[in-house]
């Protein structure tokens, strides 16, 4: 696993839930690749752990990648929470159902091919890559016509 690959991701709800989409800047070396998409209802998380995972299945062989989002929801829950989840048969601490564990499985597995460092940005803070992420997703909701 030598190239090095980035990902910003957003994603974006117009009612939550509601119309939703997902954008992804892919970045390798001094090429670059948008991706987006949307779905007509959906939450904001569904649309944020979407965008990472879209992005992460988008690249063809193993890579080092750098996954920067705004969502604490992913980062943490990618990095810290999933652990507990996957002890507990898929159940939170106060042994209710987690939420989104469709996706969540999905994000590991597409997460696990790779070696992923994950960054964490505040959004809508002039970040470039993730304005850029945010218009994305954006579109994906403007293109469904809702």
């Amino acid at each position: 696993m030598s190239e090095r690959v980035e990902l910003f991701t957003d994603g974006a709800c117009r009612g939550n839930p509601g119309p939703g989409g997902w954008g992804v800047v892919l970045r390798f070396q001094d090429s670059e690749k948008e991706l987006y998409g949307g779905e007509v209802e959906t939450t904001n998380n569904r649309m944020e752990m979407t965008a990472v995972i879209r992005g992460l299945e988008a690249l063809s062989r193993d890579c080092v990648v750098d996954v920067t989002t705004d969502s604490q929801y992913v980062k943490n829950g990618i990095t810290q929470w999933i652990h507990g989840w996957k002890r507990n048969g898929w159940r939170t601490a106060a042994n209710k159902p987690v939420k989104n564990d469709d996706l969540w499985r999905q994000l590991e597995q597409a997460a696990a091919r790779h070696q992923v460092t994950w960054h964490w940005v505040k959004g809508h803070a002039g970040h470039p890559e993730n304005e850029r992420a945010d218009r994305l997703a954006n579109r994906g909701i403007d293109d469904l016509g809702t």
